[in-house]
């Protein structure tokens, strides 16, 4: 007698600019379209064992991505994700994508471990440190540190948890937003964090548990000679700079870097490199929850359909690992970090997109004007909805039970 199904319909659901729904096949078709990106780029030398802290979405998967297809890595990732429930809880996205990352790992020979917890814990850096000496050769050579979080408990103190907001700071910062659940351009106003707030989110999205993390790893002795850590920050241009780069999330930022000048003292016995990357402006989960930066983002991704520099994670990041961080076309600023938004930041595209966003309504936002079309489609690929190659409409529920991270 053959096993009870139950058929689950697959339907896009948002929740304002989050995603409440999921397609399991899609996000298996999405790994394998990013594997065969960085596979037609061609091999290139880098790291062999990798740790990947926030590796199962966005900027993170597409580090573990060209890590492991790019440069033949055995790769390590963390994060926080919840498995499948019921027909109403098919679990996150990111679950799929560790598991299906997994299966392609061993298939092609790679070993594509995953840990389910939070990376901020102690227990969570003791069981990696233990996996790593027992199961992982005893040594890593790349560290990437890709964390987007809500909350972080005090590692001093387990009574007091931080929690990060996204606010400006000084001032309230009034511009347009888009509502992708109901395909609106509407005014927000973003009010200035409270000092309190500030430093809270500097705790949570800053480099305090990036440098645990290092510290941690090297007094365990699994730091290789050459090892290599890298950490994403996001500067963009002025027109973003009140709710970004000057507000609660820039001062997170500047934590991170004076962070990696503390992690580079810490490598320098090792001949190591404590690196921070500038990202350009692409689609993720958390990039489409600030305020007023989707705007941005349509207005950017229009005109680099002429520019032909417009970049999804993977292809961002693939570029990164393959020409600056194992590379020798590096870019560099005045402060040591690595530009690989310098194609966002061209004088020519960023006068052509602050002329558009000033033609942008919210009875035109939503037109070949700009590009929208391919954010929105961006974000629905991203749980695994419009990704080519993937028309299934039904899951099995029992059957995705079954599935191992």
């Amino acid at each position: 007698m053959s096993e009870a199904t139950t058929m689950v319909q697959l339907t896009e659901k948002l929740k304002g600019n989050v995603a409440r729904s999921v397609n399991p096949e899609g996000c298996r078709q999405e790994i394998l379209n990013q594997i065969a990106y960085v596979q037609g780029k061609g091999h290139y030398a880098g790291a062999k064992k990798a740790l990947i802290v926030g590796g199962s979405s966005s900027y993170g998967l597409a580090s573990r991505i060209t890590t492991a297809f790019g440069q033949g890595a055995d790769t390590i990732s963390i994060s926080y994700e919840r498995a499948p429930r019921d027909e109403k809880m098919l679990g996150t996205a990111g679950w799929y994508n560790n598991v299906y990352f997994r299966e392609a790992a061993e298939k092609a020979g790679l070993i594509g471990k995953n840990f389910n917890g939070d990376c901020f814990t102690q227990a969570m850096k003791d069981q990696v440190i233990a996996y790593i000496k027992a199961e992982f050769g005893g040594k890593i050579d790349l560290l990437v540190y890709s964390v987007a979080a809500p909350k972080r408990t005090n590692p001093a103190n387990p009574d007091e948890t931080w929690r990060s907001v996204i606010k400006s700071v000084g001032e309230p910062v009034t511009g347009q937003n888009i509502n992708m659940e109901e395909n609106k351009l509407f005014d927000q106003t973003v009010e200035p964090a409270t000092p309190e707030e500030v430093e809270a989110t500097k705790h949570v999205m800053g480099g305090e548990d990036w440098e645990i993390w290092v510290n941690e790893l090297k007094a365990a002795g699994v730091l290789a000679e050459g090892f290599k850590t890298i950490l994403y920050s996001y500067i963009g241009p002025k027109s973003t700079y009140a709710f970004y780069h000057e507000g609660t999330l820039g001062a997170a930022k500047d934590a991170a870097e004076a962070s990696s000048h503390k992690i580079q003292k810490t490598l320098n016995d090792l001949n190591g490199e404590a690196l921070i990357s500038v990202s350009r402006a692409v689609t993720t989960k958390a990039s489409v929850v600030i305020p007023i930066f989707p705007l941005y983002c349509i207005a950017l991704y229009k005109v680099e359909e002429t520019t032909g520099t417009h970049e999804t994670p993977i292809m961002h990041k693939d570029r990164l690992f393959r020409d600056m961080v194992y590379g020798d076309l590096r870019e560099v600023d005045d402060q040591g970090r690595l530009r690989p938004d310098a194609w966002e930041q061209r004088a020519d595209i960023q006068a052509k997109v602050a002329e558009l966003m000033t033609k942008i309504t919210p009875e035109n936002f939503n037109s070949d004007l700009t590009g929208y079309a391919e954010f929105r489609r961006e974000f629905l690929q991203l749980n695994g909805f419009e990704v080519p190659g993937a028309d299934i409409k039904a899951v099995d529920l029992e059957a995705l039970k079954k599935l191992e991270p």
